[in-house]
């Protein structure tokens, strides 16, 4: 494969890179990046932020056939996270494995996806980094639902993950596996960043490479071996993605290049939008970055310098938030829905088993319920409410819901303090007497007497899905597994 070089092409100069160096330090590229500090993580800790790693919670683009799993999830924090699970005994080191996670973990940079723990438990080897809402450039890229990305958006993701590369490169972390379309990854204000995941190898002797053949650098396919060079050839196999908007193998897009069909690679979709220059610079820069040859490839800072002049937005009053260029809204975070045992018997309509969770939680979650009706002045009133809470309790308990019914009513009518526990138990019952409505009553009374109480989340989406309102069930389901999230942190239940 021969390098194509062209006059036009911009060549980075000696002050190119100073300046460009400066540049990198300051708003344009920004190292300094506010992230927790490396952690190292309990395996309670991570099953509890994954809800016991389910599935449900896989983000990987294989689902759970991928011989290694990412999950979302959030900590006791309220921190969203992305969690990586290795498979058994992929690192059968566990200090090695902590070695290297340590390592990545120093790392901190707005255009990288920061490491911020690990795990090594028994078998098990987690990774845990930020969690980037806005899916992948391979999704947004290639299996777009809404519009295809714009010219100006794939020059940043470009310019910024050369900026990722670069920083990597000069804090001695040249290696990267696996480099494609699924590993650049959009934050919160849709801004590109590279995964952290990948400067750690899938396991310890094991491969390197997952994807297809076709795209793998040559030197790996005959060594088996990552060099440096390797994901500058990762590198233009992105380019290529951004500028055709397809899969395209790279000796395909070279015989295409060598044959100065240069419209022939582009994205038609993206008509109108650049500069045939641009285009230009940057499909002899995928040229260079794929020569078979590593010695022939350029180097991270030559990256930066070719690419940085190709984004003609500054960080100025003109310049498009990237959030806007994707067509995403600004600042709507879904948190994962991480149900307790509660929100999952209620979402999957067990009704036997919200039975059995409502009964084995009692009255704790109201601090000093019990004993406001143990203490009291002992007076004729306060005998006859614990005498009717006695008897409606035991109906609970015995799944005679008629007289539940009956009790918490007269209940309710005699205590001076409304219990949202009382409320919840006869709205279950309510809801076992095909009373949904009334349920649905019930359950946000019991959320009157406790705001964010996760229970009375949780029977409000019971009763709506009874009631047919199934999207409404669901928004009040996953509610419920918020609150969750901030009631087991405050009250460590």
């Amino acid at each position: 494969m021969g390098c194509i070089y062209s006059r036009s092409i911009h060549l980075p100069s000696p002050d190119d890179l100073s300046k460009l160096h400066s540049e990198e330090n300051g708003d344009e590229g920004g190292q300094v990046q506010q992230a927790p500090a490396f952690k190292e993580y309990s395996l309670s800790e991570l099953r509890k932020a994954t809800n016991g790693f389910c599935t449900d919670l896989i983000v990987s683009e294989s689902g759970e056939k991928a011989p290694n799993v990412v999950y979302r999830g959030i900590l006791d924090s309220n921190h969203l996270v992305a969690v990586k699970r290795f498979s058994k005994l992929a690192w059968p080191d566990a200090q090695q494995f902590v070695v290297e996670a340590e390592g990545v973990g120093k790392l901190r940079h707005r255009r990288l996806v920061n490491l911020i723990g690990c795990c090594t438990e028994g078998d098990e080897r987690l990774l845990v980094a930020e969690y980037m809402p806005n899916d992948t450039l391979s999704k947004h890229l290639f299996h777009w639902d809404k519009q295809p990305l714009a010219w100006e958006m794939r020059v940043r993701v470009a310019h910024y993950i050369a900026q990722a590369l670069d920083y990597c490169n000069t804090e001695n972390q040249k290696i990267y596996h696996d480099f494609n379309a699924y590993r650049i990854l959009f934050d919160e204000d849709g801004d590109p960043c590279l995964s952290s995941f990948g400067l750690m190898k899938n396991s310890r002797d094991g491969k390197s490479y997952s994807t297809n053949l076709a795209y793998t650098p040559p030197e790996f396919l005959r060594t088996g071996r990552v060099i440096p060079e390797s994901v500058i050839y990762s590198y233009g196999t992105v380019l290529l993605g951004l500028l055709s908007g397809k899969h395209i193998p790279p000796s395909r897009a070279l015989d295409i290049i060598r044959g100065n069909n240069v419209l022939m690679l582009m994205d038609s979709s993206l008509e109108g939008q650049y500069a045939s220059n641009d285009a230009t610079n940057l499909v002899e820069l995928a040229s260079k970055c794929l020569q078979s040859e590593a010695r022939d490839r350029p180097d991270p800072k030559f990256l930066l310098a070719a690419v940085a002049p190709l984004q003609k937005q500054k960080r100025s009053e003109k310049f498009v938030a990237s959030y806007i260029l994707m067509g995403l809204s600004k600042g709507t975070v879904t948190l994962p829905t991480v149900l307790s045992p509660l929100g999952k018997a209620c979402a999957r309509m067990d009704l036997t088993a919200v039975h059995d969770i409502l009964l084995k939680t009692g009255y704790r979650d109201e601090e000093g319920a019990e004993n406001e009706l143990s203490f009291q002045e002992w007076t004729q009133q306060v005998q006859d409410i614990l005498n009717t809470k006695k008897f409606g309790d035991i109906a609970f308990r015995d799944s005679d819901f008629k007289n539940a019914i009956e009790y918490y009513s007269k209940l309710v009518n005699l205590m001076s303090i409304p219990s949202a526990t009382v409320f919840a138990r006869r709205a279950f019952s309510c809801l076992m007497s095909g009373q949904a409505e009334l349920a649905l009553r019930d359950a946000m009374q019991a959320q009157v007497c406790i705001p964010e109480w996760p229970t009375a989340f949780y029977l409000q989406a019971l009763a709506l899905s009874k009631l047919g309102m199934e999207t409404d069930a669901k928004d009040m389901l996953n509610d419920g597994a918020v609150l969750e999230v901030k009631w087991q942190s405050r009250y460590k239940l």
